[in-house]
């Protein structure tokens, strides 16, 4: 059957493309390989404010409300943040995947599950699952198929950067519910991370890019052996080279938009949708699907995120050349009230660009910021 616009994953990205492209009046298919929207859930579930409010979801997913966060190394220093507003959401994901797609269906999107691309040929997607192998036309693609995309692998498309690794454990403990805590020492080349979800309840995760069994398992140690459930997943960083081309729009991790300073890529994921959605019907309304049509794009989420993710990849280069004593003492220095301050005011785990310009013209910070000048992160502002 002819399609429009065809969307390969239903996670949020893909959700969000299939809302905007069918309120708008484009036949749209959106096509999820699980059987379950929602599952299996390779997510933590922290959201910014921002993120959860681009879901444009109720608050029924919403397990918790968190103010800060509590940094705390392996020396012992602690770092306490707290905005004393909410700054944050704890989601159930699976729920909140299964809203969006709802939301979609609503807008007049078909959805097909348990079934998967296999190929494309021209502007037909071949697939196969529940109903059969098909072939589908459509005018758009939109890949949205995750980290490890099919639709890139099928073009042979350069990918994101860098890949990590990542386990988390739902697990009974006991803590403030009010604050995510963030452990930088546990994973060198990332961190770990507490987020409570409920009354005696929390996430334990990390991510990682060697021995990260190993790593996740030294974490729980600090924990008793009460685990509920357990997951893991892949974190691209790093962008793909060009997020166009072949018709096809790529958007979400697809794309390698995952935050490289948190992880989180809901916010990026629903921003570059939307963008991919806009870009499809101005291509349909004129007729034109060609590489310079499809350009326009890239343009939007460069504009309009792009930026942001220049600077979290360049810190996240620096992070890998931090030893634990560095880490130490840059906790150490943010408790200084100016600083602290500072990042209450303008800390978004969406968009860091603002309080690290702050922070880079703190006198108090020049000396510990020093290897961050020294890889030209100044320069980049």
């Amino acid at each position: 059957m002819p399609y429009d616009v065809i969307i390969v994953g239903a996670g949020p990205a893909g959700s969000a493309a299939a809302r905007a492209c069918a309120a708008h009046g484009l036949s749209t298919l959106c096509i999820e390989e699980h059987g379950t929207i929602g599952y299996p859930v390779q997510c933590a579930g922290l959201l910014s404010n921002a993120a959860f409010a681009e879901c444009r979801i109720s608050d029924r997913p919403v397990l918790n409300r968190v103010s800060g966060a509590r940094v705390i190394t392996g020396r012992g220093s602690e770092l306490l943040i707290d905005a004393k507003v909410q700054k944050a959401v704890v989601v159930d994901r699976a729920a909140v995947d299964r809203e969006m797609a709802k939301a979609a269906a609503d807008a007049g999107a078909e959805y097909r599950l348990k079934t998967g691309v296999y190929g494309v040929k021209g502007n037909m997607v071949l697939t196969r699952g529940a109903y059969g192998h098909e072939k589908h036309t459509f005018k758009i693609l939109i890949a949205a198929d995750g980290p490890r995309s099919s639709i890139a692998r099928l073009y042979g498309m350069e990918r994101a950067k860098v890949y990590l690794s990542g386990i988390q454990a739902d697990i009974l403990h006991d803590c403030d519910p009010r604050f995510v805590e963030i452990y930088p020492d546990a994973s060198p080349e990332f961190f770990a991370w507490l987020i409570p979800t409920a009354p005696g309840r929390v996430r334990v995760g990390l991510c990682g890019q060697t021995n990260v069994a190993e790593r996740f398992a030294a974490l729980m140690k600090k924990f008793e052996p009460s685990t509920t459930h357990l997951v893991t997943g892949t974190l691209p960083l790093g962008l793909m080279p060009r997020t166009y081309g072949h018709r096809t729009l790529f958007v979400g991790d697809a794309a390698g938009f995952a935050k490289p300073t948190s992880g989180g890529g809901v916010y990026t994921g629903i921003r570059s949708a939307r963008h991919a959605a806009a870009t499809a019907i101005g291509c349909c309304e004129q007729g034109i699907f060609d590489d310079k049509a499809l350009s326009e794009y890239e343009r939007r989420w460069q504009a309009d995120f792009g930026s942001e993710l220049e600077l979290g990849f360049r810190l996240f280069g620096v992070r890998q050349k931090m030893h634990k004593e560095d880490l130490d003492r840059i906790v150490q220095a943010l408790k200084e009230p100016s600083i602290l301050a500072a990042i209450v005011e303008h800390g978004d785990m969406d968009r860091p660009g603002k309080l690290i310009k702050n922070l880079l013209l703190n006198p108090a910070m020049l000396p510990l910021l020093k290897p961050l000048i020294m890889s030209g992160i100044r320069s980049f502002f």
